[in-house]
């Protein structure tokens, strides 16, 4: 299962004494800061013991209080990683131990399944709900659906924006021009729905963006990976992609496959008017002679 350790917590609250709980709420309360906290301060903060706060790490999982930092530690340098650091610490990288001792297809075949298990990864966990809200509020032709990525995702962007559009009126893509882009935001409403793709080496405008349509009452998709974008907390549906892959950069296959299955269900709900709005679309296309 992916997540943080927060997420950790959160699901084994109900493992825990009413004692340990006091400490689990603490922790959650200030995290991530608060688990790098003594433990005397955290048992002071949560009016409990010292062993107290030891034995719930014990029963999270852990050795102890130093392993469960540690843990936290692993995750914000995964949730912070750039393609050089990654490739920096990679154990078989271009010519290392492993990739000359394997010939080609075997480098080939051990690629391919580190993507297989992402995307069989992906699809296991997204969660049912969060897919079919996603759905339902992409197919609702009251609302406008607004898309936005960062430095490599606005092409994940594009590429659902680009599909919708065939399918029904009101979708665009958040202008990348600073005064254009104020106004697409300054004119969110209720009825706005915004698509945000926002990865690790997370970008501080996803999250304003987010923060944003949420003050406004519209309605906010992310996707991103199982780190979690900080736009996350803002989030009415969050869909989480893996991105694992063989080199320093994410794979970003998961989530083009999720993008597609979405497609497919969005289609599905819209029924016959995205098939006559495609229709259309492909007239006016042929009539302009772009087809």
């Amino acid at each position: 299962m992916s997540g943080t350790l927060a997420d950790e917590i959160r699901s084994r609250l109900g493992d825990l004494s009413p004692a340990e709980r006091k400490v689990a709420r603490v922790l959650l309360a200030g995290y991530p800061a608060a688990v790098f906290e003594t433990v005397a301060t955290i048992a002071e903060r949560a009016a409990v013991s010292t062993p107290t706060v030891l034995r719930c790490a014990s029963r999270l999982g852990y050795r102890g209080f130093p392993d469960l930092q540690a843990a936290l530690r692993a995750e914000l340098d995964a949730r912070n990683a750039s393609p050089i650091t990654l490739y920096e610490s990679a154990d078989t990288g271009p010519g290392g131990e492993t990739e000359e001792a394997a010939g080609d297809e075997g480098r080939l075949q051990g690629r391919v399944a580190l993507i297989q298990q992402a995307l069989s990864q992906t699809f296991h966990e997204v969660s049912p709900h969060e897919f079919e809200t996603a759905a339902e509020l992409l197919s609702d032709a009251r609302r406008r659906v607004h898309l936005v990525g960062g430095r490599f995702t606005h092409l994940l962007a594009q590429y659902l924006g680009l599909h919708l559009m065939q399918m029904r009126d009101q979708v665009s893509f958040v202008p990348d021009r600073d005064v254009e882009r104020t106004s697409v935001l300054t004119q969110l409403t209720r009825r706005d729905v915004v698509v945000i793709f926002d990865y690790r080496r997370y970008e501080a405008e996803m999250t304003l963006i987010a923060e944003l349509v949420h003050e406004r009452g519209g309605k906010v998709v992310v996707f991103t990976d199982p780190w979690l974008s900080p736009a996350s907390a803002h989030a009415d549906v969050v869909l989480i992609n893996q991105v694992a892959s063989s080199s320093p950069y994410d794979s970003l296959t998961p989530t083009v496959a999720l993008i597609e299955t979405l497609i497919s269900a969005v289609l599905d709900l819209l029924g016959p008017d995205a098939h006559q709005r495609m229709k259309d679309a492909e007239d006016i296309a042929h009539r302009t002679g772009l087809l």
